[in-house]
């Protein structure tokens, strides 16, 4: 990213920036001039003065982001290729291969190809590794390597690409792709309809409203709404989904600013699709902000049942804000409510611990609130269901393997190693959980936990202070402890850990459509949620 390509026009570009902001700089004019003195003069010093050549573009970019590090994860900078990502996923609409690509250092790697898309025609795979892009390496390439997959729509690229060791090349046609917010919705039974709603684009009211029309007329009487791993959006897409199911006129969400203009109500404005039909709301640890608006005022106005495990807790409202040179930021601007009065959020980014790291809200701080008929919900720690089915927190070592994408490498390996030719009767074993803690081991994969930072730590402290050579003996005892833990920490894990590898290895042979359709009989928060709707007391009695 380059903000600026001359030193000399540094100063007041920066400054223009700043001086286009509203309230808070009104409020405290002095202030922020004064700082804004000092950090230009800083800053053409540096660029004036500095020993080796600088790269002004780089600095402001690290000085920005380092600046809003510090206030929530949320509020942040966007340079032009971010703009375009976030159009991207509020619209679902781009010209290119019709592939999810992860970007890294030396290649671009297929994380899952779209079904009938460009990348799939062509013969791409899940865990195909691009290389090169036309003539142009990946590896040496300095901007975002994953543009290079993007272009007008009936153009070609050829890319060479690595497979199981193998390289191959593939010429792919670019076509206008369109990313689903629901991208699937189908009957579990005579009766019941299931429909995933997998982010809160600009289509994702009209898509479920389609997909709810087309399940009542299926003869749907109940329906699933699976918001599980959908980690939000836009926040008007949510209003209106919540009133496809509530009367015209109910309150859905406040937000809350020390801004007045972004102090707003939002209450549903159109006629409802069914004010009556059941529903059963799945969500998550990866249900977070728009899922949580959508879950909770369901929830507060007992028009749902919610099934699953506590959702991420993200009860903050950000906007874009334009900038210069196709920039933007995109700020946190207020907190949202439910119809009840709780904001969900989990994290205080305002009180942070003495490792600058931000806390999760105590229970014992939980505020009490009250659903339409007077059940007790509570704020502080994302939207609890009314049906808890285990915690949605992993282990630190979980998170870990799934960071260090084990799961997705060993789901590649085992595809071009086995034939399934039964989708639905395909089960993971306990031997194939053994096979993939013998592959973790093989990969070298170690995770460090805080516990053994502090003891090699403390360690070094005692070997500096000649202390006792038992100490040394100790340590590696209490090293060898940790490791068997870790080990138990992965088999308490086992069901979660199958479970990601299961989805992993079943979307590589019948893609992500296939995986909902394995769901409907293998699921198990599905099979709770069916088996609540088919019990009409059961299901009044969890909303009275």
């Amino acid at each position: 990213m380059k903000l600026l390509l001359k030193k000399r026009i540094i100063v007041p570009v920066f400054a223009g920036i700043i001086f286009l902001s509203t309230t808070a700089f009104k409020n405290d004019f002095f202030e922020i001039a004064k700082q804004i003195e000092i950090f230009t003069t800083l800053f053409k010093e540096l660029n004036m003065n500095y020993v080796d050549e600088t790269n002004p573009g780089d600095l402001m970019d690290h000085a920005i982001k380092s600046m809003l590090d510090g206030l929530d994860p949320y509020t942040r900078f966007m340079n032009e290729q971010d703009v375009e990502a976030a159009r991207i996923n509020n619209t679902g609409d781009y010209t290119g291969i019709g592939a999810k690509v992860r970007t890294f250092k030396d290649k671009l790697v297929i994380v899952e190809p779209y079904k009938g898309y460009p990348a799939d025609e062509a013969g791409l795979k899940a865990g195909d590794e691009i290389v090169k892009v036309g003539d142009v390496v990946v590896e040496t390439y300095k901007d975002e390597a994953g543009n290079l997959l993007q272009g007008t729509p009936g153009s070609s690229i050829n890319v060479t690409f690595n497979r199981q060791g193998k390289q191959q090349t593939a010429t792919i046609k670019r076509a206008e792709v369109e990313i689903k917010a629901v991208p699937h919705f189908s009957l579990v039974n005579e009766k019941t309809g299931y429909i995933v709603l997998s982010r809160f684009n600009r289509k994702a009211s009209s898509e479920t409203s389609y997909a709810l029309r087309d399940l009542k007329a299926q003869g749907a009487e109940r329906i699933i709404l699976d918001l599980r791993g959908n980690p939000g959006g836009l926040l008007n897409e949510a209003v209106n989904i919540v009133n496809l199911f509530v009367p015209k006129g109910q309150l859905v969400v406040t937000t809350k600013s020390k801004v007045k203009k972004y102090n707003r109500t939002y209450y549903t404005k159109n006629n409802p699709i069914d004010t009556e039909i059941p529903i059963v709301v799945l969500i998550d640890g990866g249900s977070a902000s728009a899922s949580e608006i959508v879950s909770g005022s369901l929830q507060d106005l007992d028009r749902a049942v919610v099934v699953g495990s506590r959702s991420f807790g993200k009860g903050l409202v950000q906007r874009p804000k334009q900038l210069t040179y196709g920039t933007q930021v995109k700020i946190t601007i207020s907190r949202y409510y439910t119809p009840s009065g709780r904001c969900i959020q989990a994290l205080d980014y305002w009180n942070r611990n003495n490792k600058g790291e931000a806390v999760r809200v105590k229970q014992e701080n939980y505020n009490e609130f009250k659903t339409k008929n007077g059940r007790k919900v509570f704020d502080g720690g994302g939207v609890f269901p009314d049906v808890n089915l285990g915690a949605s927190k992993n282990a630190a070592i979980v998170n870990s393997i799934e960071k260090e994408n084990l799961i997705f490498n060993y789901a590649t390996n085992y595809y071009y190693n086995h034939k399934i030719e039964d989708i639905n009767s395909f089960k993971l074993s306990s031997s194939d959980f053994s096979n993939f803690k013998s592959y973790l081991k093989t990969n070298n994969y170690s995770f460090e936990t805080d516990t053994e930072k502090s003891l090699y730590k403390a360690l070094e402290t005692a070997q500096k202070e000649e202390l006792d050579d038992d100490i040394e003996k100790d340590f590696q005892t209490l090293i060898q402890n940790l490791n068997i833990s870790k080990n138990s920490i992965i088999d308490e894990n086992k069901a979660y850990l199958l479970k990601a590898l299961t989805d992993e290895i079943v979307k590589r042979y019948v893609y992500r459509e296939g995986l909902y359709d394995y769901y409907k009989t293998h699921d198990d928060p599905i099979k709770k949620a069916t088996e609540i709707l088919n019990n009409p007391l059961a299901y009044l009695n969890y909303l009275r």
